[in-house]
C-alpha cells in the first residue's frame, strides 16, 4: 500500500503484467512453464498470416485466438503466467509457515509471522466477527475533526496507515544530490484511475458508478446521508481532476523538481496547513521538500479550503474504507471488488482468497516482502541462474557499448558521458544481498486489520529512517517473487528480480537466440531506460542535469517523436489512441532493447555461423522469442485503463513495432514493400 509513487524518479518497470500465456492452467502448479523443443512455441504460430503483415499474430495468433482468460484477471499471459506461478510458489510457502504458528497466534520469528499474516487473512470466521469494529476506531478521528487543519493531519498521518491525502508523499533519493535523500510532495485525491475518468465523456459511465460505490461505502461504514456525500465526494475530486497534471507531465523530472523549504511551499499552497501534515506523518518539520505538480498543488490546495467540513470528511471517511475494505468483512470486500475489478477491468470473478493472502503477504511495501522472498530465493533460485544471468549481463554491456560508440547522431563529448553512464550501470540480479528487518513488527494470527496497519506503519518507518542517512545503494525496490524488473535512475542501476529469470524471459534449456529474444532483451530494455526521454537526464553518477549538446539533444528528440508516431498510428478499436507522450520512455526501451538483444546474439557465435532450428535461422529465432514474450489477451475495460494510465503500449503492438525499425527483421522474414507493417529504410528509426 504505496502511499505516494514517483512515477518520474523511478526509471520504468520494464514489464506489465499482462501477455499470452495458456488457455487453461495447472491449479497451484509450481513447475516452470515450458516452451516447444527448443524454447518457442511452434503450434502457437498463425501461418496464415504473412509476418510482414501481422507479425505478432504470425508469431502467437493462434495461440492468442485459443487463449480464455482465467476468470479472476483482466488479461492473461507470459507475464501473468508466470505471476501465477509465484504466486503458486509462495502460497505453498504461507501454507507451511503457517504450521509453525504458536498456539497462542502471536509470532515470534519472521517464519511464524508470515504464517500468521497468512492465517489472519484466511480466518474469514475471525473478519466476520469483529465486523467493522476496526473500521469505526479509525472512523471516529475523523467524525471527531472539527477543522481543516485536523484533517490535514489526518491526511498526514495516513502514510502509517490506512487512509488517504490530497496530497502524496514520498521519502527517496535526491535527483539532484544522489548522496541524499529527500522528502517528495505531490498530487493526489483522486479515486478513479485518472483524471481523464472525471473530465471524458467516455468514462461518463464509470465516474457514475464510482459514484455509487462511494455510497455504497459510506453507507456500509455508517456514515450519514451517503447518497448526498457521495455525490459531494466525487464533485471535490472532479473539481481535483481539472487543475491536476496528466500522467505525461508527470513524466517530466525537470519539471517535477522543485524543491522548497516548508514555509515557502506553506506560502505558495496556502490553505492547507502543512507543518500539521508533516508533523503527524512523523516527518516533524522538515527544512527543504521537493515538490512535483507545482502548478497543481496551489491550486488543490485552495479547492481544499474552499470545500465544506463535511465534504472532506465524507470524502476521508470514504478512502478510509476505500483502503481498508479488501481486510474487513466480506460486505466491504465485495463492494470493493464490484467497483475495482467488475466495473473498472471487466473481471467478472474475484480471486480466490490464498491468492489475495499471498498477494497482500508477499507485498514489500505494507507486507512482509523481504521475509517471504529470503525463503523463495532459498527454493527457487538456484545460484547457477543467477551466474548464467550475469554472464549474459557482460554480452549485453558490451553490445551496448558498441552501439553508442558508433551511433552516427551523437557528438564526441556526449558519447563520452553516455560511455561513462554505461560502465558505471549497477546490475542487480535475483535478490536483495541485506534482507528487511521485521523484528520490530507485531502480527498476530486473528487480526487482520492490524496487522496490515502495523505492516504499513513499519513501511512507513523504513522509509522515514533513510533521511539523513548516506544512500544505500543495495536496496532493492521489488521482491524476489515479483515478475518484473526496472531501472532506476537516480542510482544509475537496473534490477532484476529472480521470478522473472523463468521461461519464456529465460531458460537455461531453451536455444540460446530464444533468451536473446528474451531476458536478454528485456535486460537491454531496462538498460535502455537510461537512455530513454527521461533517463538520459540522469548522468553517470545518478545526478539529474543536462550532459547533452543542444544539437545532440535535438536530434534524438526528434528520432524519438518519429518513433512515438508510429504507436500513435495504431487503431486500437476503442476509440482511445496510444499516447505516445505517456509511453515513450517504455517505446525507446523495447526499441534499444532488442536491438541490443540482436547484437549480443551475435557476438555470442563468435563468428560461427547459427543453426537452424525447425527452418528458423538463429536471427528469426531471437525476434520470434521476443514476440512470445508478448501474447495477450486483455477484457476491454483492462485494456481501456491501460491506455489511459499505463506507460506501456499495448503488448500487440510491443511484440511488432520494435522489429519494424530494425533492418535484420526484413531480411530475416523477407519483408517487402506493399506488406503491412513495412518502413522504407529512410523511415525506420534508430535511436540506440
Amino acid at each position: 500500500m504505496l502511499k505516494f509513487s514517483r512515477p518520474y524518479a523511478a526509471g520504468a518497470a520494464a514489464a506489465l503484467l499482462l501477455a499470452g500465456a495458456m488457455a487453461c492452467r495447472a491449479a497451484e502448479s509450481t513447475d516452470a512453464p515450458r516452451f516447444g523443443t527448443w524454447g518457442f512455441d511452434l503450434a502457437g504460430r498463425d501461418l496464415s498470416v504473412k509476418p510482414g503483415d501481422d507479425f505478432y499474430s504470425y508469431a502467437g495468433g493462434a495461440y492468442v485466438k485459443a487463449l480464455v482468460i482465467p476468470p479472476d484477471l483482466p488479461g492473461y499471459g507470459s507475464f501473468l503466467q508466470l505471476r501465477e506461478l509465484s504466486l503458486a510458489r509462495v502460497h505453498g510457502i504461507l501454507e507451511e509457515m503457517a504450521a509453525k504458528v504458536p498456539s497462542d497466534g502471536v509470532a515470534a520469528t519472521d517464519e511464524a509471522k508470515i504464517g500468521a499474516f497468512y492465517k489472519a487473512y484466511m480466518n474469514e470466521a475471525a473478519i466476520e466477527a469483529r465486523g467493522v469494529a476496526p473500521l469505526e476506531a479509525d472512523l471516529a478521528p475523523i467524525r471527531a475533526a472539527d477543522s481543516r487543519a485536523a484533517l490535514a493531519a489526518l491526511m498526514g498521518r495516513a502514510a502509517a496507515g490506512f487512509g488517504d491525502s490530497i496530497f502524496g508523499v514520498a521519502v527517496g533519493v535526491d535527483d539532484k544530490d544522489p548522496s541524499a535523500y529527500a522528502i517528495f510532495v505531490g498530487q493526489g485525491g483522486l479515486g478513479l484511475p485518472d483524471r481523464d475518468y472525471y473530465l471524458e465523456p467516455r468514462f461518463a459511465e464509470k465516474k457514475a458508478a464510482y459514484q455509487a460505490y462511494v455510497a455504497r461505502l459510506l453507507t456500509l461504514a455508517g456514515w450519514p446521508a451517503p447518497e448526498a456525500n457521495a455525490q459531494a465526494v466525487v464533485d471535490y475530486e472532479t473539481a481535483i481532476a481539472k487543475v491536476s497534471w496528466t500522467r505525461a507531465e508527470q513524466r517530466d523530472p525537470d519539471a517535477v523538481y522543485n524543491p522548497m523549504s516548508l514555509d515557502d511551499l506553506a506560502a505558495a499552497a496556502p490553505g492547507f496547513d502543512w507543518r500539521g501534515f508533516a508533523a503527524a506523518g512523523g516527518l516533524g518539520a522538515p527544512g527543504r521538500v521537493v515538490v512535483a505538480e507545482k502548478t497543481a498543488i496551489p491550486k488543490i490546495a485552495a479547492i481544499f479550503a474552499a470545500a465544506p467540513l463535511d465534504t472532506l470528511k465524507a470524502w476521508a471517511a470514504f478512502h478510509l474504507a476505500d483502503q481498508a475494505a479488501p481486510v474487513l468483512p466480506e460486505a466491504f470486500v465485495g463492494a470493493h471488488f464490484d467497483f475495482h475489478g467488475k466495473t473498472l477491468s471487466g473481471t467478472p470473478q474475484i480471486e480466490p482468497r490464498w491468492k489475495r493472502a499471498v498477494g497482500l503477504v508477499g507485498r514489500l511495501e505494507g507486507g512482509m516482502g523481504d521475509a517471504v522472498g529470503r525463503v523463495y530465493v532459498a527454493r527457487y533460485f538456484p545460484p547457477a541462474s543467477r551466474a548464467a544471468m550475469e554472464q549474459l549481463v557482460a554480452n549485453l554491456r558490451a553490445a551496448f557499448k558498441a552501439r553508442i560508440e558508433r551511433v552516427d547522431w551523437m557528438s564526441p563529448e556526449t558519447r563520452a558521458a553516455a560511455l561513462e553512464k554505461l560502465a558505471r550501470y549497477q546490475i542487480k540480479i535475483g535478490y536483495t544481498d541485506e534482507w528487511r528487518d521485521y523484528g520490530g513488527l507485531e502480527i498476530r494470527a486473528g487480526d487482520l486489520y492490524g496487522d496490515t496497519q502495523r505492516s504499513i506503519a513499519a513501511t512507513w518507518d523504513y522509509d522515514r529512517a533513510h533521511l539523513g542517512r548516506p544512500v544505500d545503494r543495495g536496496e532493492w525496490h521489488m521482491t524476489p517473487q515479483t515478475v518484473n524488473a526496472y531501472n532506476n535512475p537516480t542510482l544509475n542501476e537496473v534490477v532484476f528480480p529472480a521470478a522473472i529469470l523463468q521461461p519464456p524471459f529465460f531458460d537455461p534449456k531453451a536455444d540460446p537466440a530464444i533468451n536473446y529474444g528474451g531476458i536478454v532483451a528485456v535486460i537491454g530494455h531496462e538498460m535502455t531506460h537510461g537512455f530513454d526521454d527521461q533517463g538520459r537526464k540522469y548522468d553517470s553518477t545518478g545526478r539529474l542535469r543536462d550532459w547533452w549538446t543542444p544539437q545532440d539533444a535535438q536530434r534524438f528528440e526528434a528520432r524519438a517523436a518519429k518513433y512515438g508516431a508510429e504507436f500513435a498510428a495504431y487503431d486500437t478499436g476503442l476509440g482511445i489512441s496510444i499516447n505516445p507522450k505517456l509511453t515513450m520512455g517504455e517505446n525507446i526501451a523495447d526499441l534499444g532493447g532488442l536491438n541490443l538483444a540482436l547484437d549480443a546474439y551475435h557476438a555470442s557465435l563468435h563468428g560461427e555461423a547459427a543453426p537452424v532450428l525447425d527452418g528458423y535461422t538463429g536471427d528469426q529465432r531471437v525476434f520470434l522469442g521476443w514476440a512470445q514474450v508478448w501474447r495477450s489477451a486483455i477484457r476491454p475495460d483492462a485494456l481501456k485503463q491501460q491506455l489511459v494510465t499505463d506507460p506501456h503500449s499495448p503488448a500487440r503492438y510491443r511484440g511488432q513495432t520494435a522489429e519494424r525499425n530494425i533492418d535484420a527483421w526484413y531480411q530475416a522474414f523477407d519483408v517487402k514493400p506493399g506488406d503491412k507493417l513495412y518502413i522504407a529504410p529512410e523511415n525506420r528509426v534508430t535511436i540506440w
